[in-house]
């Protein structure tokens, strides 16, 4: 299980920083920081994806109650398109960082991309798994940005986003090709065009028929 040994190796507030939302075909990309107290830490803290979904809904809140800050931010479609999906990660992360109720003096970041932050940081390939601050980031980041797009699925029906969550499925697919893009569609991406190329190309050939 994670836990707090590379926080423990840092001076002064250390934050735990992961991501949710870089694959998918639509929705922003969401980003959390968390400094935990060390104290006082939520049972069972691990890898979000490891988690269910009602394990991650009761550590939301554990982690929110009992943290010594967190913040949890994003950047949106239109960020994503200007910026790139790595560039938007980073101002998501540097946005939660910036966000905290008390400064942190240094980062654990997951992954292995050095993203600029408004303090020095440390990578850690894996952390959310290794590291209980970055773990408990990565489930204020996937339980907000899958908030978000169960909300998404009510003002966009159709596409399935309440399941999928924005990801590449089946229903996704298809529905992205019956009623075309939607606000929050990443149109930048290739795997979207693909889809709607093929689909106005369908059109057109039934057109011609």
């Amino acid at each position: 299980m994670p836990d707090l040994m590379l926080e423990a190796a840092c001076q002064g507030p250390v934050c735990g920083v992961d991501e949710a939302g870089r694959g998918p075909w639509a929705g922003p990309v969401y980003a959390a920081a968390v400094i935990l107290d060390p104290e006082r830490l939520p049972v069972g803290l691990d890898d979000s994806k490891k988690l269910t979904a009602k394990a991650r809904d009761r550590l939301e809140a554990e982690i929110k109650d009992l943290a010594l800050a967190w913040c949890v931010a994003s950047a949106s479609v239109e960020e994503i398109a200007e910026l790139n999906i790595l560039h938007a990660t980073g101002l998501a992360m540097h946005r939660a960082v910036a966000g905290l109720q008390v400064s942190a003096a240094f980062a654990l970041v997951d992954g292995n991309y050095r993203f600029t932050l408004p303090c020095p940081i440390k990578t850690v390939i894996g952390g959310d798994g290794i590291s209980a601050s970055i773990a408990a980031a990565s489930i204020l980041a996937k339980t907000g940005r899958d908030r978000l797009m169960q909300e998404m699925d009510s003002l966009y029906p159709g596409y399935g986003f309440a399941a999928h969550k924005g990801y590449h499925a089946p229903i996704h697919v298809d529905a992205l090709s019956r009623l075309g893009p939607c606000p929050i569609h990443r149109l930048s991406w290739a795997p979207v065009r693909l889809v709607l190329e093929r689909g106005a190309m369908s059109e057109s050939e039934a057109f011609e028929d």
